[in-house]
């Protein structure tokens, strides 16, 4: 069976390449509100969704992460991405993880449907876990008691997605 929708999931790539031209308010919005639409346990909308285009905070964000991951202040994790977007969770719901990974992966389909890239970006769990990583969230506004989920990098692609790895064998399974 195939349909629109079935095509598109299996024509997403992750994008680690990026034009430096700003996405639109209305694309922002539209990958936005797609993360919004997510499943959540118990209905509970628990995840925090933050998007990040100021310059200097992308640039400081950056840095954090390739820290946490410990490479030096060269190395970009969010492959020159003129967005961000941080997803976070409240630290004691057993379902902040899985919450906010059903968020991110809407945001990344729908940013497919519309015609952006973008890259699931790790570390976020150690990076808000930092003293420096607190202190950010209190200037984002956040409450406390949020842990990072995750993030992406969110722009135009700059070159054409690579050919995807062919699914391996036995990758699922049915039992009747």
């Amino acid at each position: 069976m195939e349909n629109q929708i079935i095509q598109a999931l299996k024509t997403r790539r992750s994008v680690r390449s990026y034009k430096p031209e700003q996405i639109s308010d209305d694309e922002l919005k539209t990958v936005l509100e797609a993360g919004t639409w997510a499943p959540t346990a118990k209905g509970l909308q628990d995840p925090w969704i933050v998007a990040i285009q100021n310059p200097a905070l992308l640039k400081r964000i950056s840095r954090m992460n390739a820290a946490v991951w410990g490479k030096g202040e060269d190395i970009d994790p969010f492959y020159g991405a003129p967005t961000f977007v941080l997803v976070f969770g409240t630290a004691d719901w057993v379902n902040a993880v899985p919450d906010g990974s059903l968020v991110l992966g809407n945001m990344m389909n729908a940013a497919h449907a519309i015609g952006l890239g973008s890259c699931w970006i790790n570390r976020e769990r150690e990076m808000f876990a930092t003293e420096e990583g607190k202190a950010l969230m209190k200037e984002l506004g956040l409450p406390d008691g949020l842990i990072g989920i995750g993030a992406l990098s969110l722009g135009y692609p700059a070159a054409p997605p690579k050919d995807p790895k062919p699914r391996k064998e036995n990758y699922y399974r049915i039992v009747k």
